[in-house]
């Protein structure tokens, strides 16, 4: 064989062995393939969700990967992702308009920091909850902190704001926000006790028990429910007080009133399709890619509606005069 022919074959074969590398990292980047409920260890099953999920040894590029295919999680991760971006938006909106200079805001600022840090935890959470058994636990871990810390900062913004007159000053109203920060924590620790159990009693390193999420699910969902309706309820009384049995002085109706109803409504909603995981119960696998966003988005929407009718300055775009108060229901 000719000296040039063998150095024609040379650069083929470093030209075939270039096409192969470039051909196998193109095929490294394809979307992961989705599996079955019977094709994922239970501990990633969701109920009456049939099909769409991820693999649970998916590596962190896989799981980045996946919020570009349709998964029974994508919609959940982006309806969570886009508020988190609009929240980051308003609230650098409020910090370039003079918001450090009235400390009557300062409250705000803090709920919405909330509002920013508790839909990307969720985001984070199911995006990377599938990378492993472990990684799963962590992941809604932090996400239950981030529930946690979104009801104290609404507890923070309403004993600034919505408070009756009558009651500010008062031993509730000193303790309300004392009380709110042990509910935080009372209440995370709850959360996380409904997935796992206690740590000392139900971990090891080489096996993680769920308990009692497995071999007690309904008792797990009793105490997850508790965990975030409890927050809720207790942040929330000064709120129904001045909705439904507040009258005469300092309980004067105003343009936030309408807004807090629909927020109720759409809380109550909320609870209602966590519990009974409806509609997806009605008719298992029909609503594999869409029961999730369902279930766990509808407190952002009331949030998104509200702050889209609200003004930097913290007045309302109704026409009323400027007040923060009448904004924020301090009648």
């Amino acid at each position: 064989m000719s000296k040039h022919r063998k150095c024609l074959l040379v650069h083929q074969a470093k030209a075939e062995n270039k096409t192969g590398l470039q051909t196998s990292t193109m095929l490294s980047w394809k979307l992961p393939r989705l599996l079955t409920i019977q094709q994922v260890p239970k501990v990633f099953h969701e109920d009456s969700i049939l099909c769409g999920y991820r693999s649970p040894c998916s590596s962190a590029t896989a799981c980045i990967l996946s919020l570009f295919q349709m998964t029974n999680e994508t919609l959940n991760i982006w309806t969570h992702f886009i508020p988190a971006l609009y929240f980051l938006w308003k609230m650098l909106s409020f910090l370039h308009s003079g918001f450090w200079d009235d400390p009557f805001l300062w409250p705000l600022l803090v709920f919405q920091l909330s509002c920013c840090i508790y839909p990307l935890a969720s985001t984070c959470a199911h995006t990377f909850s599938v990378m492993s058994t472990k990684a799963r636990h962590i992941c809604f871990f932090l996400d239950y902190g981030a529930v946690s810390l979104y009801s104290l900062g609404a507890a923070i913004a309403y004993s600034a704001y919505v408070f009756p007159d009558r009651w500010v000053g008062g031993t509730f109203h000193r303790w309300y926000v004392p009380c709110a920060v042990m509910n935080t924590i009372i209440c995370t620790a709850l959360a996380c006790y409904s997935r796992l159990g206690a740590p000392v009693l139900h971990y090891n390193q080489l096996v993680i028990e769920r308990i009692p999420e497995v071999t007690r699910p309904r008792l797990s969902k009793m105490l997850r429910t508790t965990a975030f309706a409890y927050p809720y309820l207790f942040d929330s009384i000064p709120l129904f007080y001045r909705l439904f049995l507040c009258s005469g002085s300092g309980c004067a109706l105003n343009a936030a009133l309408p807004r807090h109803i629909w927020h109720s409504l759409l809380a109550f909603l909320t609870a209602f399709l966590f519990t009974t995981h409806l509609p997806e119960r009605l008719a298992p696998g029909c609503f594999d890619f869409v029961a999730s966003p369902l279930r766990s988005q509808s407190p952002a929407v009331p949030c998104v509606w509200c702050y889209g009718h609200l003004h930097p300055d913290g007045s309302s775009d109704t026409g009323h005069e400027s007040t923060k108060g009448v904004a924020y229901g301090k009648g």
